[in-house]
């Protein structure tokens, strides 16, 4: 008897045949890589095509790859992963797709196909950089607007590169530099033996 991931698996194949990079599970569910060029009409035919009916879009986030499992992934470096959901199907799906510069990551928005994505687009263009063209909004939604960088890239210093702060005398909202001390924060796994005065 078929399964359903390979029912749908070979309903992916038929409908896009060359532009699936690549197909794999995982825990159960589907992943696909696409090109960003086909993105726009993969996703129309992922939401129309009766043998797919993808018609909820869950999620999109965007992964920075320039380090990935301890060791350099061999790709480009910014992507975004979609999560689709079939409830015709009962079926979900992942869609991945790497921005093809990595000094200006841009992706075309999801949001003419799922309106959904919209804030989901801006965090992933908050926390990453990455730009969707054709969003009608794109601006910072996590951040704040004068933050400078994208705090989830792997580039990015952990105490960031400035602070704000309340100055009474100004009476407003002041950025200034970082003026935190670079430190080594280890947590106590295993502690001493008489650590904080307790006895074991």
């Amino acid at each position: 008897m078929v399964s359903k991931l390979e029912t749908l698996e070979a309903n992916l194949h038929k409908a896009f045949g060359d532009k699936l990079k690549s197909t794999s599970e995982l825990l159960g569910q589907l992943t696909i890589v696409v090109g960003a060029g086909d993105l726009i009409d993969v996703a129309i035919q992922l939401r129309d095509n009766p043998s797919l009916s993808f018609e909820q879009l869950t999620d999109l986030c965007g992964v920075d790859y320039s380090t990935y499992g301890n060791s350099r992934y061999d790709t480009l470096r910014f992507a975004t992963v979609t999560h689709l959901l079939s409830i015709r199907n009962n079926w979900r799906l992942r869609v991945r797709v790497f921005a093809p510069q990595d000094d200006a990551p841009i992706l075309p928005s999801l949001i003419r196909v799922w309106n959904s994505v919209n804030w989901y687009e801006r965090e992933a263009f908050d926390l990453y950089g990455i730009v969707f063209e054709g969003h009608p909004d794109l601006r910072r939604i996590l951040t704040d607007y004068g933050f400078v960088g994208h705090p989830f890239r792997k580039d990015f210093p952990l105490s960031g590169y400035v602070e704000m702060r309340y100055d009474a005398e100004e009476k407003r909202v002041i950025y200034q530099p970082v003026t935190v001390e670079p430190r080594e924060i280890t947590p106590r796994v295993i502690r001493e033996k008489h650590y904080g005065g307790l006895k074991n």
